[in-house]
């Protein structure tokens, strides 16, 4: 990909699925999930997903289903991702008497896509930081934590190297990571001669690409706020003033002919966070329009759906939102009375009117203890061990469910069908928002992912429309030996 695309996926490209949703991933019919003939446990390889979306969203939804077993097992590109899994899954997994719904959905958001935060949120980072040196440095105090969790597999330097990365966090020093400072360096460098008209980049990049790519629910003052400065989420009133330190990754670079590494901000700074929470939802009310325009934006859409993740692991049920009386509707975000003049000079300040009463609640100072997690394992892999998957006996025709990203699609080979179970669905990322190719070269990318599996013995579920497929869809059905 190109440099705007970054060298690490802090999100995903792609809205978050649940994996055992057989009306969204048709080509799962091929595992008869929901019938007698399905299995008790279902084993789910991610590879290089780059953020947690799709084991939150399966987990969650899990009740809707026949009850079974779910263990994940994850392969990234880079330590920080899972350091990065292990933030979020904890949050997720927060109790009441610590952290109430809405105050959860709001510090999750401001961490996934934000370069700045407020000063509380990563305060909260840097107290969990204490207890996750723990976690990666005593199985013990896993087990007692967050028991579902399994970072066994994990080499030594890796875990020493996440110990790391939890010490960096938790140093308060601002000076450490400048990411505002990096963050226009890098857009300098990545635009060019263009970077004077920047505002007209981002709003082609918006109108010409991204509305075109049914992304119209994102508003173009979000996005360009996003391309600007890095800010995806301002849930309440507040300074967002302090490195999200969380974003912080390591590149190798070369000067004057060796080769050192560099701390910086070097994820996506094109496509944004809003994908993978924030133009889908079960709530269709959030898409309705007055005047041809969206009532909604898409902070609305990723709150909705973040509170109804933690809503329905906490209750097993759909998550109803509660009636909001007529003043405040006309209190809430209202776009049609922005003009393009008010765009221009107005930063982002559409706040949710939700209240929670458990908002008050301080994590800082009660003990860490997560909800409780059954029939759900989640094991991390040792970072791009993908290749070594097929040459241990343990996980022979172990994967259900094997799942790609666009940036790693190219290891859908025929090396990797050892590991998958005799009837496996494949589900690969598609390109559809990678924002620079055209829609020539994402229907490219499409017949190129189909041909290697094709040539992997998979069988495609064929589309009318490639360009316009969030993922590809492959089922694999192992011949028998005679």
């Amino acid at each position: 990909m190109t440099d705007q695309f970054g060298t690490i996926t802090w999100w995903g490209f792609t809205p978050a699925l649940d994996l055992q949703d057989t009306d969204t991933i048709s080509a799962l019919n091929n595992l008869k999930l929901d019938t007698d003939e399905g299995k008790d446990t279902l084993n789910i390889l991610l590879i290089g997903a780059g953020d947690i979306r799709h084991v939150l969203q399966t987990i969650a939804r899990s009740y809707r289903h026949k009850k079974r077993k779910l263990h994940f097992y994850i392969i990234e590109t880079q330590c920080e991702l899972y350091c990065r899994d292990l933030l979020f899954m904890s949050l997720f997994m927060e109790p009441p008497n610590r952290m109430g719904l809405q105050e959860k959905t709001e510090l999750f958001l401001e961490l996934y896509g934000n370069l700045l935060v407020r000063q509380q949120s990563m305060e909260y980072v840097q107290k969990m930081s204490n207890e996750m040196i723990k976690m990666v440095t005593d199985f013990d105090y896993l087990e007692k934590k967050l028991p579902f969790i399994d970072f066994s597999q994990l080499k030594f330097k890796e875990r020493d190297f996440m110990e790391g990365i939890f010490k960096f966090w938790r140093n308060p020093d601002p000076k450490l990571f400048d990411v505002e400072k990096m963050w226009d360096l890098r857009l300098q460098r990545d635009l060019g001669v263009r970077y004077d008209t920047r505002d007209n980049v981002f709003d082609w990049d918006y109108h010409m690409r991204l509305i075109e790519r049914e992304g119209d629910i994102i508003h173009a003052r979000e996005y360009k706020n996003w391309r600007k400065y890095g800010i995806a989420y301002e849930p309440r009133d507040g300074n967002y003033d302090v490195p999200n330190r969380t974003l912080a990754s390591g590149v190798l670079v070369k000067h004057e002919g060796e080769r050192f590494a560099k701390r910086g901000f070097w994820g996506d700074m094109l496509v944004s966070p809003y994908i993978t929470f924030g133009i889908q939802s079960e709530d269709k009310t959030l898409f309705k329009k007055n005047n041809n325009m969206y009532a909604k934006l898409s902070w609305h859409v990723s709150e909705f759906n973040i509170l109804s993740l933690l809503h329905e692991i906490i209750n097993k049920e759909k998550y109803v939102p509660p009636q909001i009386e007529e003043a405040k509707e006309k209190k809430s975000a209202t776009i049609t009375e922005i003009t393009e003049e008010e765009e221009n000079e107005e930063d982002i300040k559409e706040k949710s009117d939700s209240t929670d009463t458990a908002s008050q609640s301080n994590p800082a100072k009660d003990e860490y203890e997560s909800l409780p997690l059954d029939d759900v394992k989640i094991t991390f892999l040792p970072v791009m061990s993908v290749a070594e998957l097929s040459r241990k006996s343990k996980y022979q025709k172990l994967f259900d469910i094997i799942y790609f990203s666009n940036s790693l699609v190219h290891l859908l080979t025929s090396d990797l069908t050892p590991i998958y179970a005799d009837a496996a669905t494949i589900i690969a990322e598609s390109a559809r928002y990678m924002l620079q190719l055209k829609d020539d070269k994402v229907e490219d990318f499409f017949q190129k992912v189909k041909g290697m599996a094709e040539k992997a013995g998979c069988q495609v579920y064929e589309v009318d429309e490639p360009k316009k497929e969030n993922y590809l869809k492959f089922t694999y059905r192992r011949q028998a030996t005679r």
